[in-house]
């Protein structure tokens, strides 16, 4: 496995003067993704739990329901200058009547680090229609719940600690309990580990849960919390007009700006529920 922190030479520059030293980064290498020895993307990931994310990459693009739809999950041989297997390179087999995927002009799977929608040709290609309803769930969250998830997923980010440039992703039961927590420098990647690890473990779909994004959450997030049946999805940061607007259709709840006591619910409100309101 590839390391997922590098050390380089930095020349820091503060009012007090400058210093030259050693600095941690965050490691960005691409990854391969085939199914039964096709290419089938190319991903900019931090490399680690590169099953888990090849898991949740295929079910949230509609290739697989189920852990049971893959066989198997491997690296290739992947050499770089020095002879060394990158690990960059891992083929899924399907199992036996999973039909592949058909990669064709309406969906280019090349993703980047930042963008995991960005070439797809048009926004009926990624409406894709999941297997799961989130709407059908019946689960409620409290603000109380809500409020303390930032803290909780920041508690997990070992490797922001010491880099400062990764996104995460963790997975909560309603009543607050942390499931899984990923960290990845594309934010679409640390969302698909979740739930990869949840494909693997039999978990999916994810109803009474909610998903917790570090950042902002984006029409591509959205997607991939419907595609799992994730009922709530929850960030840090603002929505974006289009990801409400899914949520809206697909039964999402999208919260976003939870920052302490406050927070902004912008679709599917009502399973959102406020102990101030309610007098408690």
């Amino acid at each position: 496995m590839g390391r997922i922190t590098a050390r380089r030479p930095v020349r820091r520059i503060t009012a007090g003067g400058e210093v030259r030293r050693p600095d941690s980064l965050a490691v960005e290498e691409p990854m391969e993704i085939r199914v039964d020895g096709r290419s089938l993307a190319v991903t900019m990931r931090t490399p680690g739990d590169d099953i888990d994310l090849v898991h949740g990459f295929l079910l949230t693009e509609g290739v697989i329901g189920s852990r049971e739809d893959i066989s198997v999950a491997r690296y290739c041989d992947g050499i770089d200058e020095e002879g060394l297997n990158t690990y960059n390179v891992l083929d899924v087999a399907l199992a036996p009547g999973v039909e592949p995927p058909q990669v064709g002009m309406e969906r280019n799977f090349y993703t980047t680090s930042s963008c995991g929608v960005c070439g797809k040709a048009s926004l009926d290609a990624v409406k894709l229609t999941s297997r799961y309803s989130p709407a059908q769930d019946p689960v409620t969250v409290t603000t109380t719940v809500l409020s303390a998830l930032p803290d909780t997923l920041r508690g997990t980010q070992k490797v922001f600690d010491s880099t400062g440039g990764l996104h995460a992703a963790g997975l909560f039961t309603a009543a607050g309990e942390l499931l899984i927590a990923r960290e990845d420098v594309g934010r679409h990647n640390a969302v698909d580990k979740v739930i990869g690890w949840a494909v693997r473990s039999g978990r999916v779909p994810l109803r009474g849960c909610v998903l917790m994004v570090s950042g902002r959450a984006s029409f591509e997030l959205v997607q991939k919390a419907v595609m799992a049946g994730v009922p709530v999805l929850a960030a840090i940061s603002a929505p974006s007009s289009l990801a409400v607007a899914l949520g809206a259709e697909a039964g999402v709840t999208v919260v976003g700006f939870v920052r302490g006591s406050n927070m902004n619910v912008y679709s599917v409100v009502d399973r959102v529920l406020n102990p101030i309101d309610d007098g408690k």
